[in-house]
């Protein structure tokens, strides 16, 4: 599958946030904040605490210039401006998504801070030494080319900037046919192991390079997510139909199996150019 088409299709939107908030809060209209967004915005695992601790690793200060590549909703960009005061600056491919970062954050009047820019990550239309920080949340699985991406980063790094990530990773075990069906499903062209990303960031020129094995703390969240997902299901079916709401449903709980069976798992990687 091609990431813009799983991204076109993909469950968690900007339609489905709005709706989402508007349930909640009766409305949309008229002193929308961040704060309304953050419980369904933040399409990535672990949530706000997973923005702050690569917040922290990376050491964003209301003086950081941030860049989120792969920014898509752009939550995490507005959870960082809105708790740090930084400016982010938001990349994304996907039409739609880039779009709808934008909107949702003028929504809630955080566009002096953040900005969306629609581009490649594998070549990033940013002078060098632009940024003080680097961040992105599972999103290096739909590029094929992880080494140009990373060089790109350091590129726009400033020297001592940081960079700080998460991404799938495979265990050993996780087999071809394994994952030529995460490349059909999800449109994960490739995964690293967590020594290959930390050989990998090194490659490129980055130094004190950092590794964190969250396994374990994403098998929790995805278990979390596929039993939150079915207790929405009737809401889900109303919105995207039956067809979309089975696929989905079986990606999740064909992540979940290789989680359970040692195959699959996620990383955090932070590291100073």
């Amino acid at each position: 599958m091609r990431i813009s088409d799983f991204y076109d299709r993909h469950p968690i939107n900007e339609s489905q946030v709005l709706d989402a908030v508007r349930r909640v809060r009766g409305g949309v209209d008229g002193g929308l904040t961040a704060d309304d967004l953050f419980p369904f915005d933040q399409d990535h695992y672990g949530g706000l605490g997973a923005v702050d601790a690569l917040a922290r690793r990376a050491g964003i200060t209301a003086r950081s210039r941030v860049l989120d590549i792969c920014a898509g909703l752009g939550g995490p960009a507005r959870f960082l401006a809105s708790r740090r005061g930084c400016r982010v600056t938001g990349v994304e491919l996907n039409r739609g998504r880039a779009a709808g970062m934008s909107r949702l954050t003028r929504r809630v009047g955080l566009d002096r801070l953040v900005s969306a820019v629609r581009a490649d990550a594998t070549a990033l239309p940013f002078a060098s030494g632009r940024f003080d920080v680097c961040v992105s949340q599972e999103a290096l699985l739909h590029v094929a080319d992880k080494a140009a991406v990373l060089a790109e980063a350091r590129r726009v790094l400033t020297s001592g900037g940081r960079l700080a990530f998460t991404d799938w990773i495979a265990h050993p075990g996780l087999g071809d046919r394994e994952r030529a069906r995460l490349a059909e499903w999800m449109a994960a062209v490739t995964l690293q192991s967590l020594d290959g990303y930390r050989a990998l960031i090194g490659r490129v020129g980055f130094r004190a390079v950092h590794a964190e094995d969250l396994t374990d703390e994403w098998r929790v969240i995805v278990k979390h997510r596929l039993a939150m997902y079915r207790a929405l299901r009737e809401e889900t079916v109303r919105r995207l139909g039956e067809i979309r709401y089975r696929e989905y449903d079986a990606l999740l709980a064909f992540f979940l199996g290789l989680i359970d069976a040692g195959k699959l798992g996620g990383g955090r990687f932070s590291a100073t150019r």
